[in-house]
């Protein structure tokens, strides 16, 4: 049974991987608060004592504000722990999968559907020290996979955070309103097929992969077909402002990957939890 070390394992997403993958790998993890504390050394040793076939690195501080006010404490945990993983992944000859960020392509002026080649700035910190991640660790670990993921959401049970899904269904509840722009353009995805889609994954060739659904359209047709699709009502007030995140998911296709839209997954996500 292949062994996989679980960065991350009690956040957003790698709870779910402990979660759905349970039985079918020999799955590990840090303890908790490990990653916050240590040093290289001490990583690399808990590495070597473990010996992985897979490191499935999902930590992070993804808060884009929060990075913003605290760069070092981003800059060590968005790009020194990686860094020190891709490392060991070498040294330990570990198959290291990690995860970016949508957020590389902040910035981007080119409209529609963003590839994997295009130059890039990215316009907030956390956006900045993902696209370093992903350089510091092709050059130290090639075989490395870097998975540029969306947006994602889930309804209940496990860890939970902000998401398109539950602010829709909160603002319904308390007859709030919320903001979208006509100019804001990204995928958001249901995060259980992501889980479920990094399985093939892990055997991917090296490189960087955008990694989600796609979505043909604006932030506020997002919204409004969301809600609709909740079958309930919402304020939603347009903006002007614009960003493109929205990711053209081809090369992951290419191997035999296929993420559904931004608008199936919705579906797929309540028939999940029986509201379909």
């Amino acid at each position: 049974m292949k062994k996989i070390l679980v960065t991350g394992a009690g956040g957003f997403v790698g709870s779910r991987v402990m979660q759905q993958w349970a039985g079918r790998y020999e799955l590990c993890a840090f303890p908790k608060g490990f990653l916050a504390a240590a040093g290289e050394d001490a990583v690399r040793q808990a590495i070597f004592q473990r010996r992985p076939d897979v490191i499935l690195h999902t930590a992070a501080i993804s808060d884009t504000g929060y990075c913003a006010d605290h760069p070092e404490q981003a800059y060590r945990a968005n790009v020194e722990l990686p860094v020190w993983l891709a490392r060991a992944a070498a040294e330990t000859d570990a198959k290291l999968v990690a995860f970016s960020s949508d957020q590389v392509y902040a910035g981007v002026e080119q409209s529609g559907p963003l590839p994997e080649t295009i130059p890039l700035q990215p316009a907030n910190v956390y956006g900045q020290g993902k696209l370093e991640m992903e350089q510091q660790v092709q050059a130290l670990c090639p075989s490395a996979v870097l998975l540029r993921a969306t947006w994602m959401y889930d309804l209940y049970r496990l860890p939970i955070r902000g998401n398109l899904l539950l602010n829709l269904l909160r603002a319904a509840q308390r007859g709030e309103s919320l903001r979208f722009s006509v100019q804001d353009f990204r995928g958001i995805t249901y995060v259980r097929q992501a889980v479920a889609l990094l399985e093939p994954a892990l055997t991917l060739p090296g490189g960087v992969y955008n990694f989600g659904s796609e979505n043909a359209e604006n932030m506020v047709l997002t919204a409004r077909q969301f809600a609709k699709t909740l079958g309930i009502t919402v304020d939603l007030q347009e903006a002007d402002w614009a960003r493109n995140l929205a990711m053209d998911c081809s090369k992951l296709r290419a191997q035999g990957i296929v993420f559904d839209t931004t608008q199936t997954g919705l579906t797929r996500c309540l028939r999940d939890y029986g509201l379909r």
